[in-house]
């Protein structure tokens, strides 16, 4: 099923390839019951899309769902011409031969505390852009020199402010909607800290230096089950945090990180580790000689895959943390 926002193009084929069926779904629950109750045992596929979650769980009570990467599936099947039967005939090919390169479906609640830890991130992100709009009024109003505006201090400061009475009225705009947006991460925050203390993985992962309760629950929720993995090197490919490798005969060049996989994971493990370096010996001091010779980002990089490396062990082994 080639899927898209309010349908998916659906190509059907037997055990030989030969077409028995192309139609047109509305993504409404009725319809996608219908088709999924009239193939019920079948095999299907569809792309890892932004709406998949509502589709595959309607599948998934009739059918045998697989959900496509949908970059490592384009590299299989990349074609010059693209269209909606097309794709649903090349997946449901693909399904067909057993090269579908599978994405991993978590459980729903790990997709709840995605969603969770995700729209506090987004939050902040929200929030600092209009801090930077804030910054911009003062500029362009010549202010170069003043206190932190987002205090208590800063903001007795702002209502002093002799300012022209548009930008007045817009920068009261601005600040009123930051005071909102701190009253929600607050919310979350307090939501976050319960299910934390109540996720044995996430109580381990605090006992890192650097990892707080947001932190910890983020890494369990971007991992999910650590049993998926077999090793430390597949969780290390799936942060994006091994380095990409060119090999020609017997020349092997070793480059940047993959950055690929999960942009959160390999974003919150860099935050935390530029933390922990500075409260934690053994971290500090690995990060300390990998500097010397290969400058900060490079270093942090590093520890940030020290870091998870600790994590992956942790989880298996249900160990709090002591690298000694």
């Amino acid at each position: 099923m080639d899927v898209h926002k309010n349908y998916s193009y659906a190509a059907v084929v037997d055990e030989l390839g030969e077409i028995k069926e192309e139609v047109r779904i509305e993504n409404t629950k009725e319809s996608l019951e219908q088709f999924a109750s009239k193939y019920k045992g079948a095999k299907a596929v569809i792309e890892a899309t932004n709406n998949y979650r509502f589709i595959y769980d309607i599948l998934e009570k009739y059918m045998n769902v697989k959900l496509a990467h949908p970059y490592k599936t384009r590299a299989i099947a990349e074609a010059r011409i693209k269209n909606d039967k097309l794709d649903a005939k090349m997946l449901a090919h693909l399904l067909r031969a057993n090269l579908i390169a599978e994405s991993y479906v978590p459980p729903k609640e790990v997709r709840e505390l995605r969603d969770l830890t995700r729209t506090r991130k987004a939050l902040i992100e929200d929030r600092n852009r209009l801090k930077n709009r804030v910054h911009a009024i003062l500029s362009r109003n010549g202010i170069i020199d003043y206190p932190n505006p987002f205090t208590k201090k800063g903001r007795e400061y702002l209502e002093d402010l002799d300012l022209p009475e548009i930008d007045r009225e817009i920068l009261n705009s601005y600040l009123s909607i930051i005071d909102g947006i701190n009253e929600e991460i607050k919310k979350i925050d307090r939501i976050i800290q319960e299910k934390a203390k109540e996720d044995d993985d996430a109580i381990l992962l605090t006992t890192i230096p650097g990892i707080s309760y947001y932190s910890a629950l983020l890494i369990k929720a971007e991992i999910g089950d650590i049993n998926r993995f077999p090793n430390k090197f597949k969780l290390i490919s799936y942060a994006g945090l091994c380095p990409s490798i060119k090999q020609s005969g017997n020349k092997e060049i070793r480059g940047h990180i993959t950055k690929q996989g999960s942009r959160m994971l390999r974003w919150i493990l860099i935050q935390c580790a530029n933390v922990a370096i500075r409260h934690d010996d053994y971290l500090r001091n690995f990060y300390l000689r990998i500097k010397r010779r290969r400058g900060h980002n490079i270093a942090i990089v590093a520890t940030a895959r020290k870091m998870l490396v600790c994590i992956y062990y942790m989880l298996k082994r249900k160990e709090v943390y002591n690298p000694r």
